[in-house]
């Protein structure tokens, strides 16, 4: 019998400002690899700048999947990423090249690395709309208390990041699959990983070490034309997920005279940083991450060092 031994992957993910992108193609101009993006916001066309998509130069000759292939307008699922994920994994093996999954939607990499399965059909956008009603009218506290009635556990988890998104996403699942989150979540669980991973995760002693980093990515954007970008982004359509993008919606009081520039890109910063903070919590409740601090190991090369050594301790390549 032929034991089919699994796809070898290399993982790197951390909050934004963080470098990731500079290590994945460090990584793969080594290894001879390809990046496969696992960016909620990069895949979509016309958000350059705001959403840090690496340029041409920046690549450095390294091929990258799934980023700028998607019109804002459109729709696009976590289920559908899996999907293509996977096939952009398998491709790169096809070519007897390393995949290299970098990125920082935790959402996007673990359902990826537990190879979750999406329940087709288990979207209602008129129950959707009616849940934002309520939302609205009633408050975050209302919906828990309804997701309590039958998944409880989905319901305290939520509590604690009072996400209404996310607690709404919980009832229509459930109202519209028979299954509740938790229950999927743990049939997940029972799944053996599709691929082999060693993760390597960008973080630092001194969090503000990090903030300082996005303070100054924001100014790099205003200085590369953000202003101009966000003017055309807000102007086009955009879909549900697309319009959640960071870099746009907080410049809009700009535009429309309601605010300073100073104030607005004041926002965008202090914005940015609180998602750093979600992404770093939502990643380090995953014991598998070889954390790297970036205050520590400052330049790329020091990260890529420390990543290689660590690749060859664990014979991770071998075989």
């Amino acid at each position: 019998m032929t034991i089919k031994l699994k796809t070898k992957l290399i993982v790197v993910v951390g909050p934004t400002a963080s470098g990731k992108t500079s290590l994945s193609i460090e990584l793969c101009k080594k290894l001879d690899g390809e990046v496969v993006s696992a960016d909620s916001m990069q895949i979509y066309k016309s958000m350059e700048i705001a959403t840090a998509k690496p340029t041409m130069e920046e690549m450095c000759g390294v091929k990258h999947h799934l980023i700028d292939f998607l019109d804002p307008a459109q729709k696009y699922s976590v289920g559908q990423y899996v999907l293509d994920a996977q096939k952009a994994i398998d491709e790169i093996i096809s070519k007897n090249k390393i995949p290299v999954l970098c990125g920082g939607t935790g959402l996007y990499v673990d359902s990826l690395l537990n190879d979750i399965d999406f329940v087709e059909n288990s979207s209602d956008l008129k129950l959707r709309e009616e849940l934002n009603s309520i939302a609205n009218e009633k408050g975050v506290d209302y919906l828990l208390s309804v997701l309590a009635e039958f998944d409880p556990d989905s319901a305290k988890r939520l509590s604690e990041e009072r996400n209404t998104k996310r607690v709404i996403r919980a009832i229509e699942f459930y109202k519209t699959t028979g299954t509740t989150i938790t229950e999927q979540n743990k049939a997940g669980e029972n799944k053996k990983p599709k691929y082999d991973t060693i993760i390597f995760g960008l973080t630092a002693k001194d969090r503000q070490y990090i903030y300082d980093r996005v303070n100054l990515r924001v100014d790099l954007m205003i200085k590369n034309g953000l202003l101009e970008e966000a003017r055309n982004v807000l102007n086009s359509e955009l879909s549900e997920t697309s319009s959640k993008a960071i870099g746009y919606k907080q410049l809009k009081p700009y535009f429309e005279g309601e605010a300073s520039l100073d104030e607005c890109v004041e926002r965008l910063k202090t914005e940015t940083r609180h998602y750093a903070k979600r992404q770093l919590t939502w990643f380090r409740r995953n014991e598998n991450i070889n954390w790297i601090n970036i205050d520590e190991y400052k330049t790329t090369k020091d990260q890529l060092e420390y990543a290689l050594d660590l690749i060859q301790q664990q014979r991770f390549l071998d075989g």
